[in-house]
C-alpha cells in the first residue's frame, strides 16, 4: 500500500469512516450538499434573470406604446391644427381683416366670425388651452382668451412661413398649473400667399390618460421626459406637483443608452426603482416606464427563502435516511452506473426512475438534470450547425437542403412556391462608412423586419453576406411580390440613429416562382438571383419579377390553386 493510500486510510478511521453506512452518510451529505447549492444558485440565478426579463419586456411595452401613443397625439394635434388652417372661417377672414387693415378700417363681422369659430373649436377639442390666430408679423389677430407669450422658436414665424409645422419647448405655466406647449401652423389664403398662423397653446391630460392606463402593479409608473429630463405627465403625480422635477441627468444617460432593457436606479422622488426608456418617434421625448424594486423581485426574495429552507429540510432527512438505509443505497448506485455508462456511450435518452428519497434520490434526479442538460446542449449545437450566427437566421448549407425538400413536395403536390433573393443596396459603402459593426446592426435589423413579415411556414436564410433568401410555400408570384414590397418598405421607413442624422437603408429583392422559372433549387435560385440583379440595374429599392424560362414547367399544370398573400 502506498503512502497516500495509508493517508487516506488514517484520515477515515480518524473520523470513524470506517462503516460503509458512515462513508455512504458523508459521501450522500457531500454528494447532495454541493449539487443542492449548485442548483440552487444556478436556479437563483436563473429566476432573478428570469424575473427580470419579464419585468423588462413589461416595462418596455408600457414605454414603447405610450411613446407610440404621443408620437400619434402630436400628429393628431399638427393635423387639427392644419385643418383649422385650411377653414374659411379662418383663412377667408383672416384676409379679409388684412385687406380692411391695409385700408386703415376694421372688418368687424370678419373677426367675429374668426372669434366664434376658435372658441367653438376650443370648446369641442379637449386638448387645447388656448387657441390664437396670428398675422405674418406675428401680431394676434383674434383668440380664444387673453393671449400668452407665444413660447415658440425664435424664428418660428419664417419656418411657417415656408409651410413647415413648429412645435415649441413644454413648460411650466404657472397660471394653470401644468405643463404645457406650443404650436403652429401655416395660414395661405387661396392663391397661395401667406397670410400668418393658427397657434395652439396643448396641455398634456390625454397623455396623461394614457399613462395612467398602462401603469404596472401598485408601483408601477410611467411619464413622459422633456429632452433636459424634466417630467412633463406622470401618471402616479398630479400636474401641480410636477414643477421643476427632472430625472438625473446620468440617471437619464444610463436609460437612453440602454434603450430596450432595463436598469436599476434611484427616480426623481428618491425611489429604488427598476426602469426603462422608449423615445418617442422623430421627436425629443421620452418616455420612462418603472417599478419599484422591492415589488420587482420580491418573487426571488421569497423564493431565495424557499430555497434555503428546502435545502436546509432536505439535507437532514437525506442524512437519516442514508444512515438506516446506507446498504439499500447500493442498488441504485448500480442503476447509476449503468446509467452513466449509457450516457458515455452517446445515449442521452437516458432518465433513471427516482424511487428512494434519500442522497441518492437527491443524486438521480441532479443526474437526470445533467442528462438534460447535455441532450439540451446537443440540440443547441444542432441547431447553431444550421443556423447563422449574426442573424439567427438559418445558414446556406440547410438553405439548400431545405429548398431541395421544397421543390420535391411541391413538385409532388403540383404546388407552387415563391422564392426572394434579397440583396442590401450599397451595404459595402455603409461598411465601409459607419463599421462593420453598423453593418452588422442592419443585418440583424433585417432578420427582425423578416420574422415580421413572413407567416410560420415560410423559411428565411442567410444566402451569403448581405444576401438572404425566403421561401415562402403554397404561394405563386404575385403573393411572393405582394410579400417582397412589404419588406423593402418596411426596411425603407425603418430609420436607424447615426449622430444627428437619419440613416435609411433600402433593399433589392428578386421574386421567382417555381416551377415556372426553374425546376430545381439552383434554377429558381438562379431565376431570384437574376430578378435581384434587375432590380439593381433599375436603379435598386425595388422588387423585380423572374423572367420565365422556355422550358417546360412553365406551363405545367397544377393540381392546387396557389395562395395568394394576405
Amino acid at each position: 500500500m502506498g503512502s497516500w493510500e495509508q493517508n487516506i486510510a488514517s484520515f477515515l478511521h480518524a473520523f470513524h469512516l470506517d462503516s460503509i453506512k458512515n462513508r455512504i452518510l458523508v459521501f450522500a451529505v457531500l454528494a447532495t450538499l454541493i449539487p443542492s447549492l449548485t442548483t440552487t444558485w444556478l436556479s437563483y440565478t436563473h429566476n432573478k434573470r428570469a424575473l427580470t426579463d419579464k419585468i423588462t419586456a413589461e416595462l418596455q411595452n408600457i414605454s414603447s406604446h405610450s411613446a407610440r401613443e404621443t408620437n400619434l397625439w402630436l400628429k393628431e394635434r399638427f393635423y387639427d391644427m392644419r385643418v383649422f388652417s385650411i377653414s374659411f372661417e379662418v383663412s377667408g377672414n383672416l384676409d379679409r381683416i388684412l385687406r380692411a387693415q391695409r385700408r386703415s378700417t376694421v372688418d368687424t363681422e370678419a373677426l367675429r366670425r374668426m372669434e366664434d369659430y376658435l372658441t367653438s373649436v376650443r370648446e369641442r377639442s379637449a386638448d387645447y388651452e388656448e387657441l390664437s390666430v396670428i398675422d405674418a408679423q406675428a401680431s394676434v389677430i383674434a383668440s380664444t382668451g387673453n393671449p400668452t407669450e407665444l413660447r415658440l422658436p425664435e424664428d418660428w414665424l419664417s419656418q411657417v412661413a415656408e409651410a413647415e409645422e413648429v412645435r415649441g419647448d413644454a413648460y411650466w405655466e404657472e397660471e394653470s398649473k401644468q405643463v404645457v406647449m406650443m404650436i403652429a401652423w401655416p395660414i395661405k389664403a387661396q392663391d397661395d400667399r401667406f397670410l400668418g398662423a393658427v397657434a395652439a397653446k396643448v396641455h398634456f391630460r390625454t397623455i396623461d390618460r394614457t399613462l395612467h392606463s398602462v401603469a404596472l402593479g401598485e408601483t408601477g409608473h410611467a411619464y413622459l421626459l422633456g429632452k433636459d429630463g424634466t417630467i412633463m405627465v406622470s401618471s402616479r403625480m398630479a400636474p401641480a406637483a410636477l414643477k421643476n422635477i427632472k430625472l438625473a441627468p446620468r440617471t437619464l444617460r444610463e436609460l437612453s443608452a440602454l434603450q430596450g432593457g432595463s436598469i436599476e436606479y434611484t427616480d426623481a422622488q428618491g425611489n429604488e426603482v427598476v426602469g426603462t426608456l422608449d423615445h418617442v418617434p422623430q421627436l425629443d421625448w421620452a418616455v420612462v416606464a418603472d417599478i419599484a424594486r422591492e415589488e420587482a423581485f420580491v418573487q426571488i426574495l421569497e423564493l431565495r427563502n424557499q430555497t434555503i429552507l428546502m435545502v436546509s429540510v432536505l439535507l437532514l432527512s437525506i442524512g437519516l435516511i442514508a444512515y438506516v438505509l446506507g446498504i439499500a443505497i447500493v442498488r441504485p448506485l448500480d442503476r447509476l452506473t449503468i446509467g452513466a455508462a449509457q450516457v458515455a456511450g452517446g445515449d442521452l435518452e437516458v432518465d433513471l426512475p427516482v424511487v428512494t428519497r434519500g442522497e441518492l434520490g437527491s443524486l438521480t434526479r441532479v443526474f437526470n438534470d445533467m442528462v438534460a442538460r447535455l441532450r439540451h446542449g446537443r440540440e443547441e449545437l444542432e441547431r447553431l450547425s444550421v443556423t447563422d450566427g449574426l442573424t439567427g437566421l438559418y445558414n446556406r448549407n440547410h438553405l439548400m437542403e431545405t429548398i431541395t425538400k421544397e421543390v420535391a413536395r411541391s413538385d409532388r403536390q403540383e404546388e407552387p412556391f415563391a422564392a426572394m433573393m434579397i440583396d442590401l443596396d450599397h451595404f459595402k459603402k455603409y461598411n465601409d462608412t459607419h463599421g462593420h459593426l453598423g453593418g452588422d446592426e442592419i443585418l440583424v435589423k433585417m432578420s427582425a423586419i423578416f420574422s415580421d413579415c413572413i407567416r410560420e411556414v415560410d423559411y428565411a436564410a442567410r444566402y451569403g453576406g448581405e444576401e438572404f433568401l425566403i421561401l415562402l410555400p403554397g404561394t405563386d408570384l404575385e403573393g411572393g411580390v405582394e410579400v417582397a414590397e412589404r419588406i423593402r418598405s418596411r426596411l425603407a421607413d425603418t430609420k436607424l440613429d447615426d449622430k444627428k442624422k437619419k440613416v435609411g437603408i433600402t433593399l433589392s429583392i428578386g421574386v421567382a416562382e417555381f416551377p415556372r422559372h426553374g425546376d430545381t433549387a439552383q434554377t429558381i435560385i438562379a431565376a431570384a438571383d437574376a430578378a435581384l440583379y434587375q432590380a439593381k440595374r433599375r436603379g435598386r429599392n425595388r422588387v423585380a419579377r423572374a423572367t420565365p424560362t422556355k422550358r417546360g414547367p412553365a406551363t405545367r399544370p397544377r393540381g392546387k390553386q396557389a395562395r395568394k398573400r394576405a
